[in-house]
């Protein structure tokens, strides 16, 4: 970096208001005058003193509260054929999804920023082993599935994964370790997502090292704006993709490509399709699909009220019961819109108070006990209502949704694990096969079905049955591609 484009950095902090950024300058040597100039270029001052402006000046919050819930009501999807939905509408929009899937239309796309820190775990969160018997990481089932569906429709399924600064390299050296667990090296992208300066209570960027500043990633909607703004976008033209299957890297249970939710999408030409899962209780920490002045919304669990959240209807079924669970189905060009796009077309940033590590008066690094600043982050779901023909269909948990998120209880890796077998057990009574299973439908013994022999429970029906020598179901079997 010259001198010339050394001052000017500067000089555009000081205009901006936060000289203070570069206070410790002279005590730098070049090494941190470069760290620090690195990353003080990346970031856009404008956009963060607008941020400041709109979310932190005038003391705002991000949530809906008081009127900004009126008219609010539950948002209307289509059925699943084992809850009264239409069993033929169901067949044929499966049928359109495998034709787009069969023409290389459809990518997948994985959110996988994050570190295993609340699971106790020192790397990429897709890294964690989470399979019952062989523990697979998260990334080896993803990648069986996709490799899978891509031998099941005699197509190459492309793979984008979107990193961090934090994660990147860990992250590309697993998957160079595994050999991209068997898919063409060519057909896994990595993005590494964008991050934004975190700010003090006053609207100031704060330092967390004399050449460094407190930046984190932009949310999970900033994941569209990664796409849009890396060559990801144009690298889906160039390839025929028009479809992106979206999803968390903390859900191994996920159909990640699914002909009939794709059907959908296509069929009713929306711009964003969304999976809802019911509610298991009426206080689950999941946000809410509704519709408010037209457009379809998601409403999180904690700007709900809890009469909100108990309220039933005539039938004495919950009236908010549209669970948001991060599946999505996003057409690319309303991608490549929203996350470049400016004005009504952008997705709006939100607030979070949080506890940041931050330099004192006398440069030592303080971290505070209670929320000292300000992180501005994107949401997905925040595209629903900027979507054309936004769409929602039903899932069942059971098929779709068992993340990992804590060490313990609930959506942890015991209860994650258990879900497996329970889905491994559907798989072998659907075929005809006896298992003993508890009430909850958990197999007594321990055993493990590849998602590279089939992905989900239709295509294990056809891979079971064409078996000529099929193996007892005993304790430690591990059904997989070969046997």
């Amino acid at each position: 970096m010259d001198l010339a484009t050394d001052k000017n950095i500067r000089e555009a902090f000081k205009r901006a208001g936060h000289a203070h950024v570069f206070r410790y300058w002279d005590e730098l040597n070049p090494q941190s005058k470069f760290r620090l100039l690195s990353e003080a270029q990346a970031i856009d001052l404008d956009e963060i003193n607008k941020l400041v402006a709109e979310h932190v000046l005038t003391d705002s919050l991000s949530g809906l509260s008081g009127d900004k819930l009126d008219g609010l009501e539950p948002a209307p999807y289509i059925q699943h054929p084992s809850k009264g939905g239409d069993v033929l509408r169901w067949e044929k929009a499966a049928k359109t999804g495998e034709l787009a899937i069969r023409a290389g239309k459809v990518a997948a796309f994985c959110v996988a920023g994050g570190q295993g820190t609340r699971l106790g775990f020192n790397g990429p969160k897709g890294t964690f082993p989470v399979t019952p018997l062989t523990k697979k990481s998260l990334f080896q089932v993803f990648a069986e599935k996709i490799k899978r569906s891509s031998e099941r429709y005699e197509t190459v399924i492309h793979w984008f994964v979107l990193t961090s600064e934090i994660n990147h390299a860990a992250t590309a050296e697993h998957f160079e370790l595994n050999n991209y667990f068997g898919l063409p090296r060519e057909s896994v992208h990595l993005i590494v997502q964008g991050l934004i300066s975190a700010v003090d209570q006053k609207g100031k960027i704060i330092l967390t090292a004399k050449d460094s500043i407190a930046r984190t990633p932009d949310g999970h909607g900033g994941s569209l704006r990664a796409l849009a703004r890396s060559s990801a976008i144009e690298k889906m033209k160039t390839l025929g993709v028009e479809c992106i299957s979206y999803f968390q890297v903390d859900n191994p249970l996920i159909r990640i490509i699914d002909p009939a939710f794709i059907g959908f999408h296509l069929e009713e030409d929306s711009e964003l399709s969304s999976k809802m899962i019911p509610k298991a209780y009426p206080l689950e920490k999941v946000g809410h699909f509704c519709t408010q002045g037209g457009k379809t919304v998601v409403v999180e669990y904690s700007d709900m009220s809890e009469s909100m959240q108990k309220a039933t209807n005539s039938a004495g079924d919950l009236h908010y019961i549209s669970g948001s669970v991060a599946i999505h189905l996003f057409d690319r060009d309303f991608i490549a819109r929203v996350g470049g796009g400016e004005g009504q077309a952008k997705l709006p940033f939100h607030r979070a108070n949080k506890r940041i590590p931050f330099l004192d008066a006398a440069g030592n690094l303080q971290n505070p006990d209670e929320p000292n600043g300000v992180k501005f982050e994107m949401f997905v779901f925040d595209a629903l209502p900027l979507a054309r023909n936004a769409i929602i269909i039903e899932s069942l948990r059971a098929d779709d949704f068992s993340p990992v998120k804590n060490s313990t209880g609930v959506d942890s890796p015991k209860s994650c694990a258990e879900d497996l077998l329970r889905s491994y057990a559907r798989w072998l009574i659907a075929a005809g096969v006896n298992i003993e299973v508890d009430s909850s439908g958990l197999p007594v013994i321990n055993f493990e079905i590849s998602y590279s022999f089939a992905a989900d429970q239709e295509d294990f029906f056809k891979q079971w049955n064409a078996l000529s020598n099929k193996p007892d179901i005993v304790d430690g079997l591990v059904i997989e591609s070969g046997i």
